[in-house]
């Protein structure tokens, strides 16, 4: 599909068949483009305020907080099965709106259709701790509560999965959740809503449980700021973690901040190179290296790394890129013209640092152009650079496909040089040897939230727990017990002795 009509009424057909309708050709509302090929697929309907959808969030919170968590379970069982149903639309929507290929789309769905999987479970494992008491006669236990109004604030790679991931969780939870998109992929958006408008149909719900609030920056800003929000999850660069964070504790609000990535993999000379390569290919280029996951730098030991390098740049030769429509595609469009600025800035500073860029870097025209006046999609070949040491841009986050190598001679300089970034998302180590992977992992080892052993750093699964520490943000989604973030403990004591003893043998009259 390379033609705007094509696009757009493809957009159109997609988002009737997911129950939503269709973007109009002219209106108010600004034009969103897809990456394909950087023509509009229509205009972005107004919706609620932000305030307005707090209002009625706050509302409907009296209410489904006091719903019992099977029942809440309800809703999000009938949105896996609706996941399940059109996740075929869904996942070429994803791709027509934020560039990934077929593969990633509609796997991007199934994380969506497992989490829901997750959240039925939970729904009735929501349970507190009994715990041992001083006082004789007495019982202490904690139990978990709904929290409230629950703000997700996503960003364009992830459309669809990271709301689902906060969404699910909240509404087992008892909270409702008011949702501000990525301004540059607001057309999924609709179309899930839609899917959740339905799933609560279907399962009796009459609530304002989940709401879209379509929007720029002064949206998200609205949610933030708000004091009827109890939570601010929000995913998106450091820069915006910096802003959202103190604003939100102002008001003794609670952040979940998913933040940025510099991801690193380390490669001993036992690793298995064969699986080595297509770990660090994959982690590296997939989504066009626009995941806060992707491989940003490879800490290669001296004795493998000339072979490696020459092995990825066999592989890298090989990689199709063009449209993430064709199925043979394996490498899509940056999001939009400013990434590739930054794509390109990257290079120019690692090439003055000293870099030797081994292959890619370059534009290549994709469907609809590619020019560099911005007229189609935005495509370049994913770089490979080989750096005398780790450098000030090694250090920063670039959303693009660019992997720097550097080398090392001990495995302990090589995780001191791993660490040594402000992000702590994730990392990984390819080895063979059971004690660099145990030392990798050990507390004097990998400083990120996800550490890895012969896998990449990409591609997480909903079980555990998701997030980072340092400059990530410390935020935690998904798995595990993130579930708690999304609600309030209290402690409670029961004395069912007719005595009255005091902690710590206090005496009082």
């Amino acid at each position: 599909m390379t033609a705007t009509a094509t696009l757009a009424s493809r957009t159109a057909d997609l988002l009737r068949s997911l129950g939503a309708a269709p973007l109009a050709v002219d209106g108010d509302g600004a034009a969103t483009r897809s990456p394909v090929t950087g023509e509009a697929l229509g205009h972005v309907p107004t919706t609620v305020s932000a305030a307005d959808a707090v209002t009625a969030a706050a509302a409907a919170f009296t209410e489904w907080s006091s719903v019992p968590a099977p029942v809440r379970g309800a809703v999000v069982r009938e949105l896996g099965e609706l996941l399940r149903e059109h996740k075929s639309a869904l996942g070429e929507l994803v791709s027509i709106e934020a560039g990934k290929i077929v593969s990633e789309g509609l796997g991007e769905v199934q994380e969506m259709i497992d989490i829901c999987d997750f959240g039925v479970g939970l729904s009735r494992q929501l349970h507190g701790a009994t715990i041992a008491t001083e006082r004789p006669g007495h019982r202490m236990m904690e139990q978990w509560h709904p929290l409230g109004v629950v703000a997700v604030i996503t960003a364009f790679n992830f459309p669809v999965a990271v709301w689902s991931w906060n969404t699910v969780l909240a509404l087992v939870a008892g909270d409702t959740v008011v949702w501000k998109p990525s301004e540059k992929t607001p057309v999924t958006a609709i179309a899930v809503q839609a899917l959740a408008d339905e799933a609560a149909r279907r399962a009796g719900v009459d609530l304002p449980v989940t709401q879209l609030v379509l929007g720029e920056r002064d949206a998200g800003e609205a949610l933030v700021d708000d004091p009827r929000v109890a939570l601010v999850s929000a995913t998106g660069s450091t820069r915006m973690g910096r802003e959202v964070a103190p604003r939100v504790a102002a008001r003794f609000g609670r952040v979940l901040l998913e933040l940025g990535g510099n991801n690193a993999a380390i490669v001993c000379p036992s690793a298995d190179l064969d699986l080595t390569v297509r770990g660090i290919v994959f982690s590296a280029v997939g989504t066009a290296g626009q995941r806060c996951t992707s491989l940003r730098r490879a800490i290669v030991h001296e004795s493998v790394a000339d072979e490696l390098v020459d092995r990825l740049a066999a592989a890298y030769a090989t990689l199709p890129i063009g449209s993430p429509l064709d199925p043979d595609t394996l490498v899509g469009p940056l999001i939009d013209e400013d990434a590739y600025t930054a794509f390109a800035a990257a290079l120019d500073q690692a090439r003055a640092d000293g870099g030797i860029v081994v292959t890619g870097g370059e534009r290549v025209d994709g469907p609809g152009g590619g020019s560099a006046d911005g007229a189609g999609g935005v495509y370049v070949r994913p770089a490979v650079v080989r750096m005398p040491s780790q450098t000030a841009v090694m250090r920063r986050e670039t959303f693009g496909p660019i992997l720097y190598v550097v080398t090392y001679t001990d495995l302990g300089d090589a995780i001191a040089v791993h660490n040594d970034v402000p992000q702590g998302l994730s990392s990984s180590i390819f080895t063979t040897d059971l004690r660099e992977a145990e030392r990798f992992l050990s507390p004097s080892g990998s400083d990120c939230g996800i550490a890895n052993v012969n896998i990449g750093p990409s591609g997480a699964e909903i079980g555990g727990a998701f997030g980072g520490e340092k400059e990530t943000g410390g935020g935690r989604e998904s798995g595990s017990d993130a579930w708690k973030a999304y609600m309030r403990r209290t402690t409670n004591t029961v004395n069912y002795s007719s005595e009255l003893p005091l902690a710590q043998g206090v005496t009082f009259g």
